[in-house]
């Protein structure tokens, strides 16, 4: 079988470096709407470590219509075979590729919302007990979504998915110990003045070993700290629903107002759960090859010069203990662009308009991670 090279070099990346798979080890490796030639190279260079591969293919088509008329005696049996499958794995990668990023939009929320609460503890399992990388796959709709023809966007894909992840790790080491000694967090922009506290929950490095693309440092607000006004910038879309100029207010950490062009949608899904109201995570993003949102959170949530601020579920390690079937990345760009803004660390201007300012994380500034510094 005739493969494009840059597949077994993402492959390589992602059994090697990202899960770092050792001999003897199991993989799961979900394929939703990806090449087969894809599928077979994470195959090959999961054996070349000598870990044991399997395999599901997921479509995207059958899945809306099995979603459709779910039923909890439909999917319960579901769920625990898939919980169990997960309890043997070492290790999880993800291939996520449609050409339709609204195919489940039709799906009534109840019958979503009853899905994700079973499939919950699988979701739980994957992220605190086994090794995972999760990507989205390139497709002519995300090319459009980009505002790119398929060729540019399948290189830029590639370029970003395979870049020297190394090379960040420097400046996350320094923005993870201020993180780790900070108390209270001040973020100013256009319609945005937010305080919390980030005290004693610690913070974490991803830079290529949980989602692709990656770069970004992530703590969570201490959960009733939360206080103020936060407007988002970046388009989303969660759920198969898209959101325009989403707007949160906060008292006690908890959101009391939420607003959008979907206003009525919005609320609906941050109503899911009680905890879907507060925040689980609180990052800071700096990829220097991602500089524009195209609705797809692998991609935006690292846009250099951005944060996100997460209504929904904290993690286990670095998290406030909130606990929600959601987990709704939102993201905020400060780069000049996009109208600028500040981050300040216990009274200390840490970021402005997107650019690092103390020089222990200069080397989280794109000049530096692209090698012209």
């Amino acid at each position: 079988m005739l493969t494009d090279p840059r597949f077994d070099k993402l492959a390589a990346g992602l059994t090697g470096f990202s899960c770092a798979l050792k001999k003897g080890e199991r993989v799961l490796i979900d394929a939703f709407d990806v090449p087969d030639e894809m599928v077979v190279a994470l195959v090959r260079a999961a054996r070349a470590l000598g870990a044991h591969p399997l395999v599901q293919i997921h479509r995207a088509r059958v899945t809306r219509e099995l979603m459709l008329g779910a039923e909890e005696a439909q999917f319960a049996p579901h769920a625990e075979v898939e919980l169990k499958r997960m309890e043997k794995m070492d290790a999880y990668i993800a291939l996520r590729g449609s050409d339709n990023i609204f195919e489940s939009s039709d799906v009534p929320a109840e019958r979503v919302r009853m899905f994700s609460r079973l499939m919950k503890p699988v979701l739980d399992h994957r992220v605190n007990k086994t090794k995972w990388v999760v990507l989205r796959w390139p497709t002519p709709a995300m090319a459009q979504q980009a505002g790119k023809s398929t060729e540019f966007f399948e290189d830029f894909y590639f370029k970003v998915c395979t870049l020297d992840y190394a090379r960040m790790v420097p400046g996350m080491k320094a923005l993870k110990a201020l993180m780790d000694k900070t108390d209270r967090v001040h973020i100013k922009g256009p319609g945005t003045d937010l305080t919390f506290s980030i005290k004693g929950i610690g913070s974490q490095m991803c830079g290529g070993l949980r989602n692709i693309p990656d770069g970004e440092v992530f703590s969570c607000p201490v959960k009733d700290s939360v206080e103020g006004v936060i407007s988002y910038n970046a388009p989303t879309v969660y759920l198969g629903s898209s959101f325009d100029n989403i707007r949160l207010v906060f008292k006690k950490g908890r959101i009391v107002e939420a607003t959008s062009n979907n206003t009525k949608r919005l609320n609906e899904i941050l109503d899911s759960d009680p905890g879907a109201r507060y925040i689980g995570e609180f990052a800071i993003g700096f990829n220097p090859h991602i500089l524009e949102p195209m609705r797809d959170i692998l991609f935006d949530e690292k846009i250099a010069g951005s944060f996100h601020f997460t209504p929904g579920q904290a993690y286990e390690g670095v998290g406030n203990g909130n606990k929600s079937q959601v987990h709704w990345d939102m993201v905020s760009i400060q780069r000049p662009e996009w109208g600028g803004g500040e981050i300040w660390f216990d009274g200390k201007l840490i970021r402005k308009d997107g650019h690092f300012v103390p020089k222990s994380l200069h080397k989280l500034n794109p000049e530096y991670l692209l090698g012209k510094a």
